[in-house]
């Protein structure tokens, strides 16, 4: 398994990370926390512990996937607790980064209806940057297309008053922004290589039954397009880190 950051890692910014799942991480985003020294508090509501009860004290937030879906409060009671929190990191001007699953609670946290099973995605492919993508401070830094990794079956309509960042044909809402810097991203940026072979691993039973061939292509398809999507992704998190001190 990945390292984790310490929670008291760092001497600069510090950031309220909320994993959702088992087997996730940060990822590339970590890498680029790592690099500017910024202390990771790290929650884990879905194992019971306690989110914050409001922002003080951090600068930003990540809020990571999952294979549950946006709207299964019954399963995942904390929820509705933690769509507060994002809004309010989001309308203090705080930075926020929603990832897949965090992606689909950041537009429900702004009243979009969540589309369950409506864009299934699996693998590496092209995402487009919008017009408003290209000129983004966060967007702006990759290629109009560019290769990145998707796993989702959900995805969402985009919330009012948000600015749709980046789209493909599978799902009209890949990246969006509200406010300042509040992202929400559905591809998964942070999945280097190692990531998705760590999920190999970690899901190959669902792998198997989901995805059946996956295990003996991977490796080409990951020749193919992993150098190119590991560089982009690390653009992205880095530019996100950069938007957290700029408040």
């Amino acid at each position: 398994m990945r390292p984790r950051f310490s929670r008291n890692a760092g001497l600069g910014m510090r950031v309220l990370v909320v994993e959702n799942f088992h087997h996730t991480g940060l990822g590339q985003v970590g890498t680029a926390l790592a690099e500017a020294g910024a202390a990771i508090d790290l929650r884990r509501p879905h194992l019971g512990e306690a989110l914050p009860a409001g922002t003080e004290g951090f600068d930003g937030l990540v809020v990571l996937g999952g294979g549950q879906n946006a709207r299964d409060d019954g399963a995942h009671p904390y929820f509705p607790e933690l769509l507060s929190l994002m809004r309010q990191f989001a309308d203090g001007g705080k930075a926020v980064l929603g990832i897949c699953l965090g992606c689909q609670l950041l537009a429900r946290a702004y009243g979009a209806d969540n589309l369950i099973g409506a864009a299934p995605e699996f693998g590496w492919g092209e995402v487009a940057l919008t017009h408003a993508g290209r000129s983004d401070p966060l967007l702006s830094h990759v290629p109009a297309s560019f290769i990145t990794f998707q796993w989702h079956d959900d995805t969402f309509t985009l919330p009012d008053g948000a600015v749709r960042l980046a789209e493909n044909e599978a799902a009209a809402n890949q990246a969006f922004r509200i406010g300042r810097a509040a992202y929400g991203i559905q591809f998964h940026f942070e999945a280097d290589r190692e990531v998705v072979r760590y999920w190999n691993s970690a899901f190959a039973n669902w792998l198997a039954e989901r995805q059946p061939g996956w295990s003996g292509r991977m490796e080409d398809e990951a020749a193919l397009y992993g150098a190119q999507a590991d560089a982009t992704g690390l653009s992205l998190a880095r530019a996100w880190v950069a938007s957290i001190g700029t408040h």
